[in-house]
């Protein structure tokens, strides 16, 4: 996998980043969950672009 495509793939996951820590806030109302929801988002992405 070239590098375009990591950085691509790290910038199309800051969306859900964003929207999704909002989603999980606005239902659970505490940023421990938003804190876990960015670190398994963190870890999804990390396996897809160490391939």
């Amino acid at each position: 996998m070239d590098i375009s495509r990591k950085l691509g793939i790290i910038i199309f996951s800051a969306v859900p980043a964003i929207m999704g820590g909002g989603i999980v806030f606005h239902f659970f109302g505490n940023f421990i969950h938003v804190i876990v929801f960015e670190i398994l988002l963190y870890l999804t992405v990390l396996g897809c672009t160490s391939k």
